[in-house]
């Protein structure tokens, strides 16, 4: 069982944010992962680990193809969201940004991409809850310099959350459960993606200042990491 202490632990690991995106016969989907890293030089391979129940995962296991694009820093939550909290079975996520059809059929996201890779996958572990694609890349570019967007900038400056199908993933700890925020007005939590409003902070990529209460906010505030709106937040208990 996952412990407090383990979870701090396993935080300080290194990882950078990224759209991972395959198709199916025409079909296209993507979505953010955190777990993708190169495991060799020679010919160069990377792992990259899908949840079991996402779409991105039906694809890739179907196609044997997969693309990664590298995040840039200043990527925008709701960009994040989009890709992050959204399933494509659902949503048309790929309409909503600029991608080109690869050299591999896989659809690459170029939108806020660093660097963009395409693979085609050469072996496969099933690791319970995920499967874990080692990918040989034939295909690595980079498309901008910017600094790429990691994970603990993600979490640390713009309070980003993990959905509840990333290896990352634990529930909210005790410290995070706090009720009221620095400012003694109340914080809320967005019930679909869990981020949550501080009014100590406010929202300065939507021109929120900091001791803004969430009553205060206008009515067509969404929550800037999934899009959703206020009748979706609840008070923080």
């Amino acid at each position: 069982m996952i412990t407090e202490g383990m979870i701090d632990a396993l935080l300080t690991l290194p990882y950078g944010l990224h759209i991972v995106t395959s198709h199916d016969e025409g079909k296209v989907n993507g979505q953010v992962a955190n777990a993708v890293c190169q495991v060799t030089a020679e010919p160069p391979k990377m792992m990259i680990c899908i949840h079991k129940g996402n779409l991105t995962h039906e694809y890739i296991s179907k196609s044997s193809v997969l693309a990664i694009s590298v995040l840039e820093q200043e990527t925008p939550m709701t960009f994040i969201g989009l890709f992050g909290f959204k399933s494509g079975r659902d949503v048309d996520k790929m309409s909503e940004t600029k991608w080109e059809k690869g050299v591999t059929g896989a659809p690459v996201v170029m939108d806020h991409a660093v660097t963009v890779f395409e693979g085609k996958v050469v072996d496969e572990c099933d690791v319970g809850t995920h499967t874990l694609f080692l990918a040989e890349i034939v295909r690595a570019e980079r498309v901008k310099e910017a600094p790429p967007l990691t994970y603990a900038h993600y979490r640390a400056v713009r309070h980003g959350k993990s959905p509840k199908n990333a290896p990352t993933y634990h529930p909210p700890s005790g410290e995070e459960k706090a009720e009221r925020s620095g400012t003694g007005m109340k914080k809320y939590v967005c019930d679909v993606c869990g981020y949550v409003y501080d009014p100590a902070i406010g929202d300065p990529d939507n021109n929120i200042a900091p001791g803004t209460a969430f009553e205060s906010l206008p009515d067509d505030w969404v929550c800037p990491l999934c899009g959703a709106g206020k009748s979706d937040f609840s008070v923080q208990q």
